[in-house]
């Protein structure tokens, strides 16, 4: 009789472990899901002496915007800020995605080791009103070999 309740005792675990590995992932999804993806993918020196950044924007959220605009911090390769700046992205409706350049006047690219995002200074949704996704459901990566992130 103790090695029956065992056997049942150990389905049960089981049965209770894949449930909620089964609700922690649909939550990730869930949370993906409604995410606002923004990737560094692409860095380049230009002929004016810029430095070139390509970004690619994706609202994968229920939520159109209006306008979203980023500040970000640039830092050289010793971790010092050499630069705050605000970075507009206007807007972006709900499932789309957008590519976007940026030129740095008189920055090279090879002087930057990261980019913080430091605020949303504008996440205005499709409504009209003010939106926490900017930041609150942003997703940041890097393609390149700058750290990019919050």
């Amino acid at each position: 009789m103790g090695i029956m309740t065992a056997a049942k005792t150990s389905v049960l675990a089981t049965a209770l472990l894949t449930l909620q590995a089964t609700a922690l992932w649909s939550q990730d999804a869930t949370q993906n899901a409604e995410a606002f993806q923004l990737d560094l993918n692409s860095v380049t020196e230009t002929t004016e002496g810029s430095c070139r950044l390509t970004y690619v924007a994706a609202n994968q959220s229920s939520t159109a915007l209006d306008r979203a605009s980023y500040q970000i911090a640039l830092f050289d390769g010793q971790g010092v800020v050499t630069r705050l700046l605000v970075l507009e992205f206007g807007a972006l409706s709900e499932g789309k995605t957008k590519v976007l350049q940026f030129d740095l006047a008189d920055t090279e690219c090879g002087s930057i080791s990261r980019i913080v995002v430091n605020d949303s200074p504008a996440c205005i949704a499709g409504d009209g009103n003010p939106s926490d996704l900017c930041m609150n459901g942003l997703v940041a990566s890097s393609r390149t070999p700058i750290q990019f992130g919050i």
